[in-house]
């Protein structure tokens, strides 16, 4: 009795266990677009993120930063390729004329411009970023370090008619342009390497964006000139959480997509300027630091700035401070009092 009690209980096992694999086998494959595993998500690989903007991509990007000495003269209005650079420094050149040193990174456009000429302070911030630096003409000043290779650098008075274009709508010296294609063949040509990363800024997180403080500061006003062609406003458009940006009261946007420049971090920076030459030429000291303001989400800090490693950036305590992902604006003044602010 006992014995047959056994071999019915070991038959029984047998049965539930060979259920048991059928029903494991019997288990659909999870269909395309179903959620992942937990497996599936450890091994899936992180995101990365752009050095200049701390915005995501999808694949590590090893793009060298391209600056590009762009006009601002009224006759160069609206600019090509602005709405897609990282970072654009803005600097006094002659008299009350501003040029914008364009960084760009994260994306190159297809068309930079008006390409305009080199200043040694131009020189010196694209360094600091590793950049191939993109200028049409130079400083005296400037030639001399260019013709030293102080910088890998293509310039329009080399390439004029080859790398540059000239377009016809618009007359010389405001019609200097050059793309993306002929930056990588004149590199090739030049023997530099586009694979060059810049180090990346500081970025706050999104808990850190949440937590900001700040003075209400919703408009920003700095005023190049007394002549409203060079006094750049910005308004902080609460709906996009981004900065917009006039001058001589039309809104900045991109020659070739009409997209207006949408800009998450603006930055002012108070440093000496100098008349070096009857041109009207300047020097401008972007190593000793000094009083800044700091923009973001409508508030307004006042912070210092400091040379780092030929960078002039935003500091907080001693330290970097961090920007909201994003495009950032740093104009470079030689007094605040030409700056206001308001809620």
């Amino acid at each position: 009795m006992f014995y047959k009690r056994t071999v019915c209980i070991l038959l029984l096992m047998s049965i539930l266990t060979l259920v048991a694999c059928n029903k494991k086998e019997e288990q659909p494959k999870p269909e395309e677009g179903d959620s992942p595993s937990k497996t599936e998500e450890k091994e899936s690989p992180s995101s990365f993120v752009y050095p200049l903007t701390g915005m995501p991509t999808e694949k590590a990007s090893n793009q060298r930063a391209i600056a590009v000495t762009v006009n601002n003269h009224m006759a160069a209005r609206p600019q090509s390729g602005l709405s897609k650079a990282d970072i654009v420094y803005e600097l006094l050149a002659e008299g009350s004329i501003t040029r914008f040193l364009a960084i760009f990174q994260s994306e190159v456009p297809e068309r930079m411009g008006p390409v305009r000429s080199a200043r040694d302070y131009y020189i010196d911030i694209a360094e600091g970023y590793h950049s191939l630096y993109i200028a049409h003409g130079y400083s005296p000043s400037a030639k001399k370090r260019l013709n030293a290779g102080e910088i890998d650098q293509l310039n329009g008075i080399k390439y004029d008619g080859t790398l540059f274009k000239r377009s016809s709508d618009r007359k010389a010296p405001h019609n200097s342009y050059i793309s993306n294609e002929n930056i990588e063949k004149g590199a090739k040509q030049e023997g530099y390497h586009l694979d060059e990363l810049p180090s990346s800024l500081d970025f706050l997180t999104e808990e850190e964006v949440e937590r900001l403080q700040g003075e209400q500061a919703r408009q920003l006003q700095v005023a190049y000139s007394k002549n409203d062609q060079f006094v750049a406003n910005y308004q902080y458009d609460q709906e996009s959480e981004t900065y917009t940006r006039e001058s001589n009261g039309e809104q900045t946007i991109d020659l070739e997509t009409d997209a207006p420049i949408l800009l998450d971090n603006l930055v002012v920076i108070e440093a000496e300027h100098q008349v070096i030459d009857e041109k009207g030429r300047r020097s401008i000291d972007l190593t000793s630091g000094g009083k800044a303001l700091l923009f973001q989400k409508g508030l307004v800090k006042e912070i210092e700035w400091e040379d780092s490693d030929g960078r002039p950036l935003p500091y907080e305590d001693g330290l970097p401070a961090k920007l909201v992902p994003g495009r950032t604006w740093i104009s470079i003044v030689p007094s605040m009092e030409i700056v206001s602010y308001k809620e």
